[in-house]
């Protein structure tokens, strides 16, 4: 899943490492870790990690409050993730990058090679209580941009869901991108702010349930340990967010082992089977 989309954006995303290396003072020395289909190419430079990302030109420029720049200016200091210690962007032909210098995590992402899971991690109870701890701390932060848009709800839950979408949905501050590759083991960090904002309340949860459906022990404690929010009408709604935003994945070639268990959690909240998962180009 995590790999360059081929040898030229390989090539191109190595240069635009070495470059950003250069420009602020880095040697890296670390194996290189691929973002989905080589958007995002980072690497270790002692106690730091250079992260780099590439975009279409037209997209160039950070937009203020967003992305892993906003979350170091609005996220409580108390949600555990990497310190941002720099940044450097610039403009290559057809290309805009964006490099960011974040502290090195030392402790392992629990699940490295995909987002699901397959095994159980065996977490400590104190890991959950810092999960649950962190995302009620981020819920009260001010978040700038809707991470999942109305536009894409009123679209993805017929389509995917087989229901009307909510007439209306209460929304807090949450990761946006909550699933087993962007969570460390004990001591826990939430890594990857890229998504971040403002979501359907019991996104983040259900996110991280649905990544979760393979290994039912797991999915039975999100469950425990959310059920204040999930065991809402308004968590239920963005718990279906969540599950439809996977079985869209599932329609784009994702998630082949998960579709089935996908598909039968989400008969089980709303009461209908949803349309099996066809090829679409519904964007959030």
């Amino acid at each position: 899943m995590n790999s360059p989309l081929n040898e030229e954006v390989k090539v191109l995303m190595e240069a635009a490492h070495d470059r950003a290396a250069r420009a602020l003072g880095l040697t890296c020395t670390g194996p290189p870790a691929w973002g989905f289909l080589g958007v995002t190419l980072g690497r270790r430079a002692g106690d730091r990690w250079l992260r780099v990302s590439r975009t279409a030109r037209a997209n160039a420029g950070r937009k203020q409050g967003e992305g892993i720049v906003g979350a170091s200016e609005l996220v409580p200091d108390g949600v555990p993730r990497p310190r941002l210690y720099a940044v450097h962007d610039w403009v290559d032909g057809d290309w805009a990058f964006e490099a960011e210098v974040l502290g090195y995590v030392t402790q392992p992402v629990v699940s490295p090679e995909r987002a699901d899971l397959d095994r159980d991690p065996g977490l400590p109870d104190e890991w959950w209580d810092d999960l649950r701890g962190a995302l009620t701390l981020l819920a009260e932060a001010e978040g700038v941009k809707a991470t999942v848009r109305d536009r894409w709800i009123e679209r993805a839950f017929p389509q995917f869901l087989g229901v009307p979408a909510p007439a209306r949905m209460e929304r807090v501050t949450g990761h946006g991108d909550l699933h087993w590759g962007n969570l460390t083991t004990a001591p826990l960090k939430l890594l990857d702010w890229e998504r971040w904002g403002l979501v359907p309340m019991g996104y983040d949860a259900g996110l991280l349930h649905a990544n979760s459906l393979l290994v039912p022990d797991v999915a039975a404690r999100i469950r425990a340990e959310f059920a204040a929010i999930l065991n809402t009408p308004a968590g239920r709604i963005g718990e279906l967010s969540a599950v439809a935003e996977m079985l869209q994945a599932v329609a784009r070639g994702w998630y082949r082992e998960l579709g089935p268990r996908l598909l039968a959690h989400a008969e089980a909240l709303t009461g209908v089977r949803p349309p099996v998962p066809a090829r679409s180009e519904v964007t959030a």
